[in-house]
């Protein structure tokens, strides 16, 4: 996305996390259309320390552009990635257009599926007795004041008026181990079910021709290069061999969704699938896993109520899943391991009842396209961990560790 917006004169910064890819430098942001990148390789670190745990590994993971950065050890990350932020919009001349891709650490887990933030954050939610909990609260309060600031310095130079802010997650939380609950729906990351993969957001801009409402449309992760290169003025027919489609139009005029389908994914290591075709999911192979329940609050606050089943009374512009209680059945009538399962996720967003048997067409139909999308998917190359990469090799810090001019083309080196 960043070099097709550089084509149309904009300055394309990053901050934060990157993790796609630096086993090499011409794969690390600086390479791949961004003017500048402070941030992580990376999936995951501490947020204090900023060394990273990955497969038997320690390293330090902080660069600035290509530069380590261990002036930073000690920061907390989402304060520190919002002052770089803040002091790239500073810096902005308003005159040149501007994108700023701001891929926040919050609120990823740490090392070793850890919760991490400071005290100042985490005293404002005295009322949670959970400790991961009242961690985790408190890290999505330092994320929300991190929204806040980024707003507030867009406003101070001029620059809000003409902007778009997108924010969105990528997946649902990991209910196992990190207190982040997709309560009600079914799921956790790294699976299929709708509480792993249905994301939340929100656009907010002045440009918006329909604000302040809800948009219910399908969409996909894919569709934002097409829509952001048409609000940056670019002509999107030509972006050849797009998956994504232009959803301008429909989330800032609210006309209907152009995208009636969504491939949710083909695995053919976990052998697991999904497809959404308008109302209705297909879920193949996939691990059987239920539905979460958060701690209770233990006591009203001055910012939240609680009703008389001891769960917390949500804004009222909120658009929420209501699901009612589970069924028995809920339990029993799918095992996508033994055969797929179908359900209509808008009726039933939380996957409560399968309706292979009843509606076979419709499942067979399902079933056929899948078969159509894998009959065009290349095999995944899963090489094993480079002992290379060891960071111990680079004084100790997660960094590019291959020449591209060494590789000899034409091998495999699977």
């Amino acid at each position: 996305m960043a070099n097709y917006l550089k084509r149309q004169g904009y300055s394309t910064h990053m901050v934060g996390k990157w993790h796609l890819g630096y086993f090499a430098k011409e794969y690390t942001p600086t390479f791949r259309g961004f003017d500048s990148h402070y941030g992580f390789y990376l999936g995951h670190q501490d947020y204090y320390t900023h060394n990273a745990h990955s497969e038997k590994y320690w390293g330090f993971d902080m660069h600035n552009d290509l530069e380590v950065d261990r002036a930073v050890f000690g920061d907390y990350s989402t304060e520190l990635f919002t002052s770089k932020a803040e002091e790239i919009i500073r810096k902005h001349p308003p005159e040149k257009p501007l994108f700023l891709y701001f891929a926040h650490q919050a609120v990823h887990y740490a090392n070793d599926n850890k919760m991490e933030a400071p005290y100042k954050y985490t005293s404002r939610f005295p009322y949670i007795s959970d400790e991961k909990r009242r961690t985790y609260a408190g890290m999505v309060s330092a994320l929300d004041e991190s929204v806040g600031n980024i707003t507030r310095v867009l406003k101070e130079t001029g620059l809000y008026d003409n902007s778009v802010i997108i924010f969105s997650t990528d997946n649902g939380g990991p209910s196992e181990y990190c207190e982040s609950f997709n309560t009600p729906l079914r799921g956790v990351k790294n699976t299929l079910w709708e509480g792993g993969i249905r994301g939340t957001g929100f656009v907010h801009s002045t440009l918006l021709e329909k604000p302040c409402r809800l948009f219910r449309g399908l969409m996909h992760m894919v569709d934002w290069l097409p829509t952001i290169y048409h609000v940056a003025g670019g002509n999107v027919t030509d972006l050849k061999n797009l998956d994504g489609l232009n959803l301008w139009d429909s989330i800032s005029s609210d006309i209907p969704s152009p995208r009636t389908e969504v491939l949710h994914n083909i695995d053919p290591v976990y052998q697991n699938a999904a497809l959404r075709v308008g109302d209705y999911k297909i879920i193949i192979g996939e691990k059987k896993v239920n539905w979460f329940t958060p701690p209770q609050l233990t006591k009203n606050s001055e910012n939240i109520t609680i009703n008389s089943e001891g769960q917390s009374e949500s804004d009222p512009r909120a658009d929420i899943v209501h699901c009612g209680p589970i069924p028995a059945i809920a339990y029993t009538n799918c095992d996508p391991h033994k055969k797929p399962c179908l359900y209509n996720v808008w009726d039933d967003p939380c996957e409560y009842y399968n309706l292979a048997d009843k509606y076979p067409d419709v499942l067979r139909n399902l079933l056929h396209k899948v078969q159509q999308y894998n009959a065009t998917a290349v095999s995944p190359w899963l090489p094993p961990p480079d002992k290379n990469a060891n960071p111990q090799l680079r004084n100790n810090t997660w960094s590019p560790w291959i020449t591209l001019s060494d590789i000899t083309y034409g091998v495999d080196y699977r």
